[in-house]
């Protein structure tokens, strides 16, 4: 009888405890309504507190009566002291923290970098920017190529810096490299990215300078942050378009699905094409994305995607009269990224380890050639941040991370493969001097295999506040990269290549309006050169002859920045230009010269409206870039040739129309809206008598399709935000 009344005895006990006490709960978020995690909010003068989740929500007991002070703090904001009467068992209370450095007028480094955020203070641009800019085509990298420092190259994709190739730029999701991050490339016909904007809640694109976290880039890193679980709310979309259909469901904002088919056999059908595509690309894919909340302090992100595609061109003989060869494509890709992340000790201490895998298969024929191309990296990283100060302002972090990566190419009966082993440790600190003076300091080392050499780099910025709105920045540092996986193929005696930054930096930025100029020097060494009795043109080609370290180069010049979103109601527009002056000594050039992918002069502007009562967005963008070099060996000057410059006008609508809680979003795009006949350059015949040119694959071209959400809370957009 005692064993049976004992559970009655516990509950009894626990019950008379809980009497006299008040559950206060709420949530805590920031002035624009963006969650807080692992904000404190505790009673003054008691233990009596708790930290909020990462829904921003908290709760806890008190046996506190009648008048007490409730504070609520987090990093970077002002705590917030509310004095309120318990009265009743329960009670509610929201908080809302002012940013401390918007308060306090602090400086933030801006020098080499622009962030693309809801929660960055600095913000640039927002992933809805993404998807609603004209000619971006809802992908990153295009959108991105409309910033100051980018230049587009028509037939490639990738990110161009400041004169650096697409290899000199990395793209970094939660910290981790992407091995892949376009779909596999095909000659002349640019790729898109493999991730959708909606997958991120912010973008930082570097044009130098940046921070010692990352490296193996000369020139920038492309840094993407995923979204962190900010609704138990279910929801299904359905999207369909002239490239494809697909399907994604999301339980209760923890784990997401997305199957998809694409086939652009229907969309080529009603365009006129520059490229005879034997069979049109098409395939599938799926992903699996998982954020779950492990404690109150921690999360879990998970994340996994397959993809399957195919496709082949007949791409023109340049020795043959212009006659077509088949290049056929079948690309499979599998990536997965996985992060844990804990904040500890009311935020002085933060924790984040992460481990990806990617593995991608190429296999092609060129002609009667069989070929592969494979490449599989697996990578571990943990990174410790110790935050000290008033309001947490200041931090050191260090951190270490290592891959292994496979490399192998097969053409015929040649074959190729690289092992290595590459790792990295790293330590930075960021702090303020004074709220008109910040500072960022870090150094990296690393090493890899392939090499068997260590560097360390070191790298400062620094942050003036020289006005109420208005400041300048500055920023140095060395970048190490290891030299392309071809050349390496060949020659495993080649060191890093090393590319110097200096950057120069003001902004101003007052209600809604952002003006800045950047300006930048940026010095390479050690580029690795081939000696070649002739210059073969062809950008394809395999590297044969004998290579070192010996080559240099240097590119200099500035940006111009301005957008306002101020002046014209639910309008925005921005305006970009950027200056580049570059020559290198690189790869298999005989002298100096300027870079094939590289523009003197690049100008966008991008205007965008929308029209609440209606529900629509509408945006206009012109691009403007001047010729880029390319070989005519009739011409006694090296790469002294110019196509002419290229123009583009591209326009895009998107349309909301609410259905029963649920919503359809309309989209459509047209690009260069004016029909240019824009060439990117000349190709030649290896005896240099015929010449033709390099064009897109297609000079005009449309795009729509349709996006359903279908939840029971589904809010549909306002103000523009369109999550499609």
């Amino acid at each position: 009888m005692k064993f049976q009344l004992y559970p009655f005895a516990l509950l009894l006990l626990f019950t008379q405890s809980l009497q006299g006490q008040t559950i206060i709960s709420g949530k805590v978020t920031d002035r624009k309504g963006d969650i807080l995690v692992g904000a404190s909010i505790s009673i003054k003068g008691s233990y009596d507190g708790a930290t909020s989740d990462t829904l921003g929500r908290y709760s806890f007991r008190t046996r506190k009566k009648d008048s007490v002070i409730v504070a609520a703090s987090y990093i970077g904001y002002e705590t917030e002291l509310r004095k309120v009467l318990i009265t009743g068992p329960t009670m509610e209370l929201h908080f809302k923290l002012k940013d401390a450095f918007n308060e306090l007028n602090a400086v933030t480094i801006t020098a080499g970098i622009f962030e693309a955020s809801d929660s960055k203070r600095m913000v640039m641009l927002r992933p809805l920017d993404i998807v609603t800019t004209a000619s971006g085509g809802a992908d990153i990298t295009a959108v991105m190529q409309l910033l100051p420092g980018a230049n587009r190259v028509g037939e490639q994709e990738g990110l161009f810096v400041r004169g650096g190739s697409a290899s000199e730029t990395k793209t970094v999701i939660d910290g981790m490299i992407v091995q892949n991050p376009f779909f596999s490339s095909t000659p002349d016909v640019p790729q898109r990215g493999r991730f959708t904007p909606f997958m991120f809640k912010g973008m930082a694109f570097s044009t130098g300078g940046y921070s010692a976290q990352y490296g193996q880039a000369l020139s920038s890193v492309l840094l993407l942050d995923t979204q962190d679980k900010v609704s138990d709310q279910s929801s299904t979309n359905v999207i369909a378009h002239l490239a494809g259909v697909g399907v994604g469901y999301t339980h209760k904002g923890a784990i997401s699905g997305q199957l998809y088919y694409s086939n652009l056999a229907p969309f080529l059908k009603l365009i006129k094409t520059n490229i005879d595509f034997v069979k049109p690309p098409q395939g599938f894919g799926s992903s699996l994305t998982v954020n779950q909340n492990l404690s109150k302090n921690s999360v879990l992100k998970m994340y996994a995607t397959y993809a399957d595609n195919d496709n082949a061109l007949g791409l023109p003989n340049y020795d043959d009269g212009g006659k077509t060869y088949l290049f056929s494509l079948h690309n499979r890709n599998f990536f997965t990224n996985n992060t844990y992340k804990v904040v500890m000790d009311e935020g002085k201490w933060v924790w984040q380890s992460g481990f990806s895998y990617s593995n991608n298969v190429d296999i092609i024929k060129i002609g009667e050639t069989p070929g592969d191309r494979k490449d599989e990296r697996s990578q571990l990283r943990s990174v410790l941040k110790r935050n000290w100060g008033k309001n947490m302002e200041n931090s050191i972090l260090a951190g270490v991370e290592y891959h292994y990566i496979v490399n192998s190419n097969v053409f015929g009966v040649n074959e190729a493969q690289l092992k290595e082993n590459y790792s990295a440790v790293f330590a930075e600190s960021e702090f303020y001097l004074t709220t008109k003076l910040a500072v960022r300091a870090g150094l990296r080392g690393e090493y890899t295999s392939i090499i068997d050499k260590p560097n360390i780099s070191p790298r400062v910025s620094l942050a003036y506040k020289t006005g109420q709105y208005s400041q300048v920045s500055f920023a140095t540092g060395q970048f190490y990269q290891t030299p392309e996986k071809n050349y390496l193929f060949i020659n495993r005696n080649l060191g890093y290549e090393l590319a110097n930054h200096f950057i120069l930096n003001y902004q101003v930025s007052k209600n809604d309006r952002t003006f800045r100029v950047e300006a930048f020097d940026k010095e390479y060494k050690n580029l690795v050169r081939e000696y070649q009795p002739n210059f073969d043109p062809n950008p394809f080609r395999f590297p044969t002859g004998n290579t070192d370290n010996s080559g240099f180069g240097k590119a200099y010049g500035f940006d111009v920045f301005f957008r306002d979103k101020k002046s014209i109601k639910a309008g925005d527009f921005w305006v970009t230009y950027s200056y580049l002056n570059t020559k290198r000594l690189f790869q298999n050039y005989p002298v100096e010269a300027m870079p094939t992918f590289a523009t003197t002069h690049n100008l966008s502007v991008v205007y965008k409206q929308f029209i609440p009562k209606i529900g629509t967005n509408f945006g206009v963008t012109y691009t403007y870039t001047s010729g880029r070099p390319y070989y005519d060996a009739a011409n006694p000057v090296f790469l002294g040739d110019r196509p002419k410059s290229f123009n583009n006008v591209s326009f895009a609508a998107s349309h909301i129309r609410p259905i029963k809680g649920s919503f359809l979003v309309f989209f459509m795009t047209v690009d260069n809206v004016l029909g240019r006949r824009n060439e990117f350059g000349f190709r030649y015949s290896s005896d240099g008598l015929s010449r033709f040119p390099v064009i897109p694959v297609a000079y005009r071209t449309f795009f729509f399709g349709i996006s359903m959400n279908i939840s029971r809370h589904a809010e549909v957009p306002k103000e523009g935000k369109l999550d499609i």
